[in-house]
């Protein structure tokens, strides 16, 4: 049999199924000895083939590469390498420890594994994730493609795959509670609910017992692997069984016209500090893959997790172009968020980098072309960079939409005068760049921080469940508990908090830009003030389907806003860029009085008049977050036009009169306009 064996070709990296067997390839600089082994289960300790490289016969410059016969799908495998030890040059070969294969698309992981074992000495062979080999032609696409909609008439739900549909009220099938197969019973809700985009919490394999001891890794922010799909995530774990699984997902997506896409972590991996594990990269290539102090070889943390990718070495931006190209071309997904987007701005010693070559490979690569790119434009060591991200056509998490928004509402003073920027697509931050108003990405919550529900209940984060004394997550929320902290009995408590849910839920809807929502925000769902539940996988997380049913009112206010923002959504054919966007606008401000808006410090208030040239109605938006009712005078004018004005959405109103269909609007009689404390209306008029 060894005779079969050849020297192999350094491209593809991976391993790659050919005629009779496959042939394997992994970049390993540094390394004196490389061994392929192979293994008939995963929990054995003992491989059933070990196949060793000849650095002469099976060496192309740092690529080492084999082609082995007889080698089928499924087959388990990882690497055995040995190199120098020198951790204050950058260098940890453990030749003891069993590594993955950086461009593995499956893995395994057993009954047995024990994360724990990666990180002290000794052999590692039978508690050890094991890379897969794996034959992704052969599935049925019936034609699908990665959408490739535009940004315009986006709406983005943001969503936790395991989340969505583990909770025993969300009437999925028993065994497909919490995987991809459990989106797709779902995606009729997804389809009423109005959204156009979902965007998952990460799906790449991570490391299911990186979290605190007792607790769980349920956001899953620590990859192993960049490009096998999270097989804890599917009803048939197995790695064949996990890649049809999520395939089906996305086809299922396509065809209810909903776009997929994921949240990548390319900042760091889930081997952590010196005190991590060595699962791959470490064992590999360590100062290739990692940012590491130049003095002593310790790892950077930007990322706040232990360690730091080196995303523009050129070896790391070819994994990352590779494996976002893989997600395009063989699981058909359709753009991708980047977490702690800023950290692929740093050069290879951690400096921010004025035009780093990850961030303009992405955005030029043609299998790219048309993908969605979303950045969080910060990282966790400082680097802010909303407003400044580089490239021409990434949009960006608007960060400075969530706080002065949620300031505006909290009623701080001077919060006013930032409200039309945020209304407007965030010109201070956009309008001299080459941007369109879909750049900015609005949200008032995500995974990370409050719930919107906990956001108008709480004051102070109640995160104790995660046992670290409640010293994580943020402390700067920009909540207010109106009135009382966490539930209550209080009917007038109550009815304040739900308009301000409805507040929020209109200011991000209406805004101009891509709005993206929070998955549960629509029924209200709380995690009982915890705002860093990233180790909490149970109810606490969860969606509780049974809560649409107890917030019926809000679930149909974010419908009917969805839907109004698709008919009468002024910006909804904008222009190529922000600036000529405003060009077509006619904008005016008023207060109270007409022509008399009040930018002051104490100023709560605000009336805004938009019309956009040849369209035949104008919009008058009412926003009054002071404590008291104020009355607003209402244009009787506009051009030549005598203007009836018909109110759509009133966040003081109960339901069903808070929100209506543009057709069924309620006419206003008069010329002026009672707004009670704390809410926001919306008028249309025809001319």
């Amino acid at each position: 049999m060894n005779s079969k064996i050849a020297s192999g070709s350094s491209f593809p990296l991976g391993s790659t199924l050919r005629p009779g067997g496959a042939n394997f390839s992994v970049y390993a600089k540094n390394a004196t000895s490389v061994e392929l082994l192979m293994f008939d289960d995963i929990d054995h300790d003992q491989p059933s083939r070990v196949i060793p490289l000849d650095p002469l016969r099976n060496r192309t410059f740092h690529y080492w590469h084999i082609y082995a016969p007889d080698v089928k799908a499924g087959q388990l495998y990882g690497y055995r390498v040995n190199g120098p030890c020198s951790p204050e040059h950058g260098l940890r070969f453990d030749p003891d420890k069993l590594l993955l294969d950086p461009y593995a698309r499956g893995l395994a992981i057993g009954p047995n594994y024990d994360r724990k074992a990666a990180c002290r000495p000794g052999a590692n062979l039978g508690s050890a994730m094991k890379s897969v080999v794996v034959d992704y032609r052969g599935y049925n696409w019936e034609g699908d493609m990665p959408l490739r909609k535009p940004f315009r008439g986006t709406v983005i739900y943001e969503m936790h795959v395991r989340g969505f549909t583990r909770h025993p009220q969300s009437g999925v099938t028993e065994h497909k509670r919490g995987t991809y197969a459990g989106v797709i019973e779902k995606i009729p809700y997804l389809k009423d609910l109005g959204v156009t985009a979902v965007e998952l919490l990460p799906v790449f394999q991570f490391d299911p017992q990186d979290s605190p001891p007792g607790l769980a890794n349920y956001w899953g922010y620590s990859p192993v692997t960049f490009f096998a799909p999270h097989s804890g995530y599917s009803s048939d774990p197995s790695p064949l069984g996990t890649i049809a699984e999520f395939r089906d997902m996305v086809k299922a997506l396509h065809r209810a016209g909903i776009e997929v896409i994921l949240d990548v972590v390319f900042n760091h991996t889930a081997e952590g500090d010196q005190r991590g594990p060595m699962f791959c990269f470490k064992g590999l290539a360590n100062d290739v893959y990692y940012i590491l102090d130049p003095q002593n070889g310790t790892y950077t943390n930007y990322a706040g997790t232990g360690n730091t990718l080196k995303a523009n070495h050129s070896v790391v931006r070819r994994l990352i172009l590779d494996s976002l190209r893989y997600w395009v071309t063989e699981m058909h997904v359709d753009g991708f968020r980047f977490d702690l987007a800023s950290i692929l701005s740093r050069d290879e010693e951690g400096r921010p980098f004025p035009n780093p070559p990850i961030l303009w490979d992405i955005e030029t690569d043609p299998v790219l072309s048309g993908s969605k790119l979303i950045a969080e434009a910060w990282d966790a060591a400082g680097l802010y960079q909303v407003g400044s991200f580089i490239g021409d056509f990434w949009k960006e998490w608007n960060g400075q939409f969530r706080d002065d928004i949620r300031s505006f509402l909290r009623a701080d003073p001077g919060s006013i005068a930032k409200l039309p920027n945020r209304l407007f697509a965030s010109p201070d931050l956009y309008a001299d760049q080459r941007r369109d108003p879909e750049t900015s990405v609005n949200f008032i919550t995500c995974h990370d921080g409050f719930t919107l529900n906990d956001l108008v209940s709480y004051n102070a984060k109640r995160n104790e469940a995660n046992r670290e004394y409640n010293r994580d997550g943020c402390d700067n929320n920009y909540s207010w508990n109106c009135g009382v902290e966490g539930p209550t009995d209080d009917p007038s408590i109550n009815a304040l908090r739900r308009r301000q849910i409805k507040n929020f839920l209109t200011l991000t809807l209406m805004s101009a830009g891509t709005p993206m929502l929070a998955m549960g925000d629509e029924a209200c769902r709380t995690q009982l003030g915890n705002n860093n539940a990233y180790c909490q996988d149970s109810e606490l997380s969860w969606f509780d389907w049974s809560l649409l049913d107890k917030h019926a009112d809000i679930h149909r206010f974010v419908k009917l806003l969805i839907h109004l923002r698709g008919l009468l959504y002024t910006w909804k054919e904008s222009s190529a860029t922000l600036n000529l966007f405003f060009q077509q606008l006619h904008i005016e401000y008023h207060g109270t009085k007409l022509n008399q808006p009040d930018w002051g410090e104490d100023s709560h208030s605000l009336a805004i008049l938009i019309a956009k040239l040849q369209r035949p109605y104008v919009i008058y938006f009412i926003f009054n977050s002071y404590w008291e009712p104020l009355e607003f005078e209402l244009p009787e004018r506009f051009q030549k036009s005598r203007l009836s004005w018909a109110r759509v959405i009133d966040t003081a109103l109960p339901s069903p009169e808070d929100c209506v269909e543009a057709e069924c609007a309620v006419g206003i009689k008069g010329h002026r306009y009672y707004a009670q404390s704390r809410s926001i209306a919306m008028l249309l008029a025809k001319i």
